[in-house]
């Protein structure tokens, strides 16, 4: 499989090497030094694009790639105000878009966890819910679009809560989500019940940008042949089915 490489970071790297491991041939590799060969990029010459590039250049790299109609695996946080427009433009052009904010095998398990967890706990008021994550100083964007996707996790199962707030003592119908940066930590990310009388607590804890990198070049085979807008839980589904 031909893949295409927008963002070349540590995660970029990751992802490089898991994929030539696996037999696929990495055809390009666009950061902001050579971001003008990105208009070589097409359908004829690219199977799959695999985007970790940074908050602030995500949105241009998947409008310009969903109107050339490729098919794009994108984790970068931060931009998901434009998310609707995006799929919107996926659809239009036959494109296929799948998006995680956590591409590792782990974290998703976990954010199936975290939906029994609230949804057995959604009846026992007393328990005030918190999160927290923890990322290297690198990371740009806070929260993390996994701890985003964990509150959000929580208010599907859970009526009382009906949104979140950023390092900030929550209201009763407030998820708070507590954000760290510190040195070189690829990812931690806790759920915690706090009542008066006990704790509980679910939590993931990355080692390395490995599951991650696996989790990306992962969805890129799986995306090769379809069209539509997708993310883990779709392949996961089908993984298990």
């Amino acid at each position: 499989m031909k893949i295409a490489l927008l963002g070349y970071g540590k995660m970029g790297k990751a992802i490089e090497a898991i994929a030539v491991q696996r037999g696929h041939e990495i055809v390009a590799k666009i950061d902001l030094n050579n971001a003008a060969e990105r208009e070589n990029l097409s359908p004829d010459s690219v199977d799959v694009v695999i985007e970790f590039s940074s908050p602030h250049s995500a949105y241009d790299n998947l409008k310009f790639c969903m109107q050339k109609g490729l098919k794009v695996v994108c984790g970068t946080t931060g931009w998901l105000d434009k998310r609707t427009e995006i799929e919107g433009l996926a659809t239009e052009s036959q494109a296929a878009f799948f998006y995680a904010s956590n591409y590792s095998i782990g974290v998703n398990l976990f954010f199936q966890l975290n939906k029994i967890l609230a949804r057995i706990m959604a009846p026992h008021q007393q328990y005030e819910i918190f999160t927290s994550e923890i990322h290297h100083t690198e990371k740009l964007d806070a929260p993390s679009g996994t701890a985003i996707t964990l509150a959000e996790g929580i208010m599907e199962n859970n009526p009382a809560k009906t949104s979140w707030v950023s390092n900030e003592i929550p209201k009763a119908s407030e998820i708070g989500i507590w954000s760290s940066r510190e040195g070189k930590v690829p990812g931690t990310h806790a759920i915690k019940y706090i009542s008066e009388v006990d704790e509980i607590e679910i939590k993931h804890t990355a080692y390395s940008r490995t599951g991650f990198a696996f989790g990306a070049v992962l969805a890129a085979e799986w995306l090769r042949d379809k069209t539509g807008i997708f993310g883990m839980e779709d392949l996961l589904n089908e993984k298990a089915s």
